[in-house]
């Protein structure tokens, strides 16, 4: 059997304890991460375009480019709106 004790002690030894931080900010900005696309997707479904076929366009860019689809939508509208 292998002794995998003295390498997680290694590393939240070695790490100056900062090691469950660094979990802890990844946490964190994943949250707020995922607040951000479902905020950019609910505001795409409720937002009001010119053409159905863009909103749908805009849908599927947030749902399959993630968290880029969404500052990629936030950035464009945001543009738009300011116009």
């Amino acid at each position: 059997m292998i002794d995998l004790t003295g390498m997680f002690g290694y590393m939240s030894k070695g790490m100056g304890g900062m090691f469950p931080g660094f979990f802890l900010f990844g946490g964190v900005l994943g949250v707020l991460l995922l607040a951000f696309w479902v905020w950019m997707l609910v505001d795409c479904v409720q937002r009001k375009f010119k053409d159905k076929n863009e909103k749908v366009v805009w849908v599927l860019v947030i749902l399959f480019a993630k968290i880029l689809g969404a500052v990629i939508y936030f950035f464009v509208v945001r543009a738009r709106d300011k116009k």
